[in-house]
């Protein structure tokens, strides 16, 4: 894969198709990436607003503008020096009648995971119209991978995104399959928990969220830990660690949405199991990888079975060390990820609100920093093991916005200055409440997401609340809706929009914040563009973008506004960034594909170069102190307030 500098992500859909797309191709080819990533582009189901919702992979979206739309989209790209990475949903498919596979019934018990007894399928997550697909099936593989292998065997499409593999009974075998049939480059969405080495798969690496939390974790200053805690616990009379919280959201979920999947297990198993729920509840990572078809359990396996704290006769059976249990561990191990996303990602941290920036897709919340040194060792360790690992700072999925999550991240070197406010704002606002809503930890959960995204408009943060609040299921949820709490709740926040006596405070607390906010998140940015790894764009992330969690991030790019800000002769400081260092990656590609070395700078400064000493970078995270300069002759490629980036003459 050819000079592969950057990738940028677009969002299809609605009135945005393969044509609309099109006409980005000259802007996206000056704004300086190497490649265009589109999401699922395959029949998805009539009205579908993402692509995930397969009825035919076997044929180009119609909506999107067909096949022939999407070759000219390729063909007016490569015309333009962009390759293509497309992303494909092999997990599951829809429930739909025009979906062949699902509407003829022998088709069905095919392609499809079911359970002999019931008839129900095995479900995306909690969804009853995605079902799950049995990849693990050659006949299966090969016939819903001839469109994707066809691409990319013809050289239309240069590599794969792969959405969601944990689902799969074995992503192992998928991805060599991929890479069998000609797929040479494929990404995966993994979820990683901080500190789990990624499997040595058939792949270039994962779609970057370690890299996300890691970065923002990095400017998160440590010394804000103890007082932002004591606020926390202050505000919710909860002093129980983060993990302890998780848990018990995936208990619940366990016990309810996933009612069903527990019941095909108990069914699965050869005897009686007890604790079934709480098994599921206690992993620490999305799943483990024993292979009962081949007898391979390798030691992250066994650690993560360890660290569960599972009953001894459990834990032996999910270790292939008593014989009968086969079908079990395969099931289980596809069961343990949705109860992890569910209970966490879409629940926990819509109800843990100590600092929100660390509340996103991969993180873990407890860790409340990231050390220069560990930042370090992680960029190494992609470097050595997978140097085309994608890296994010936004994407589809994610809670917030790169710069939402650099301004709420920053409360941490503001830690009394906050809790101050934070104290006030609940005195003043007191009178907005109604029967005890929002509680204080909704209010909370507000002051920081307005503080982050702030303006914002009324419309905007209405649709957001009732997606946290449902998402959180204390109050209300989205299968028994309370009318009256959630009617409470977004007339609190309305109110805030114009209270005279709120805004007094907040506005200029906002403005610090915002500041300090831009300034690390350039930080960020620039490291996401010079790190080890591919530099991912979200679509119009190239100016200011202070979106929330899907929808909101899925609202309509200003591509005028983008055009003309790069066109220009002062072209906003984060578009700045974008291009000096993506054209500083095309002109030295061999320092980004070369060595990283750590600088030594203290624990306020990351500092590096890459190459053979030919690009210096140097990021401050923290404070106003001077940023280091190597000796010999250095030609300055970018040079901002906290930010410094050389090139060797």
């Amino acid at each position: 894969m050819s000079d592969l500098r950057a990738t940028y992500r677009l969002q299809l859909g609605g009135d945005f198709g393969f044509a609309a797309a099109r006409e980005l191709v000259p802007y996206l080819a000056d704004l300086g990436v190497s490649h265009l990533y589109l999401p699922p582009s395959f029949q998805a189901r009539e009205g579908s607003t993402h692509g995930y919702d397969v009825v035919d992979p076997g044929s180009i979206s119609n909506e999107l503008g067909g096949e022939d739309e999407f070759l000219e989209l390729v063909a007016v790209a490569r015309e333009a020096g962009l390759g293509i990475v497309l992303d494909i949903v092999p997990n599951h498919m829809a429930t739909d009648e025009k979906n062949r596979y699902w509407s003829d019934p022998e088709l069905r018990r095919k392609f499809f995971d079911l359970d002999e007894k019931t008839g129900r399928h095995r479900r995306f997550f909690d969804i009853d119209h995605l079902a799950g697909v049995r990849q693990e099936d050659p006949e299966v593989f090969a016939e819903t991978h001839k469109l994707a292998l066809r691409l990319v065997n013809e050289g239309i499409v240069d590599g794969l995104r792969i959405d969601h593999p944990d689902g799969l009974a074995d992503p192992a075998g998928y991805l060599q399959r991929l890479r069998d049939g000609g797929a040479e480059h494929v990404w995966v969405e993994k979820i990683l928990d901080p500190g789990e080495p990624l499997r040595d798969w058939a792949i270039d690496g994962t779609v970057g969220y370690e890299f996300l939390n890691d970065v923002a974790a990095l400017f998160v200053d440590p010394a804000g830990e103890a007082p932002l805690t004591d606020l926390w616990v202050e505000v919710s009379g909860d002093d129980r660690r983060f993990g302890e919280l998780a848990f018990e959201a995936k208990l619940e979920q366990a016990r309810t949405a996933f009612a069903p999947e527990v019941e095909r297990l108990l069914r699965e198993a050869p005897e009686r199991v007890a604790g079934l729920e709480r098994a599921l509840a206690s992993f620490p990572v999305y799943r483990t990888y024993v292979e009962p078809w081949s007898g391979k359990v390798a030691d992250e396996d066994r650690h993560a079975v360890a660290e569960a704290g599972l009953p001894a006769s459990l834990a032996s059976k999910l270790l292939l060390e008593v014989p009968g249990w086969e079908a079990f561990i395969t099931r289980f191990q596809q069961t343990t990820p949705p109860v992890m996303a569910k209970g966490v990602e879409d629940t926990a941290f819509y109800r843990y609100a100590r600092l929100l920036a660390l509340n996103d897709v991969g993180g873990d919340p407890g860790r409340f920093s990231v050390s220069v040194r560990d930042f370090h060792r992680g960029n190494a360790e992609r470097a050595e093991r997978f140097p085309n690992n994608l890296l994010v700072t936004q994407t589809h999925d994610t809670k917030r916005s790169g710069d939402v999550r650099a301004r709420i991240g920053t409360l941490a070197s503001m830690p009394e200055e906050y809790a101050a406010h934070v104290r006030t704002w609940l005195s003043v606002c007191r009178s907005l409440t109604s029967g005890g809503a929002p509680t204080p930890v909704e209010q909370l959960f507000i002051f920081q997401t307005l503080l982050g995204a702030w303006p914002i408009s009324e419309d905007r943060l209405h649709g957001y609340l009732e997606k946290a609040m449902r998402e959180a299921k204390q109050h209300t949820t989205w299968v028994d809706v309370n009318e009256e709490h959630e009617g409470a709740v977004q007339s609190f926040a309305r109110a805030l929009l114009t209270h005279r006596d709120f805004l007094r405070t907040f506005l200029p607390f906002q403005e610090q914040v915002a500041a300090a906010g831009e300034q690390s998140a350039l930080g960020q940015l620039a490291l996401k563009l010079t790190v080890p790894g591919v530099p991912d764009i979200y679509q119009g992330d190239e100016l200011l973008c202070l979106s929330l969690v899907d929808p909101d991030n899925r609202r309509a790019v200003d591509w005028d506004e983008r055009r003309a800000a790069l066109a220009s002769a002062a072209p906003p400081a984060k578009l700045q960034v974008i291009r000096t260092l993506l054209a500083l990656r095309k002109r030295l590609p061999e320092a980004f594909a070369g060595a990283y070395a750590a600088v030594e700078a203290g624990e306020d400064v990351v500092a590096f170069t890459r190459g053979e000493d030919q690009v210096f970078v140097a990021v401050r995270l923290r404070g106003q102190g001077e940023l280091p300069r190597p000796e010999g002759e250095w030609a300055a490629e970018l040079e901002l307030d906290g930010l410094l980036v050389l090139s060797r003459r």
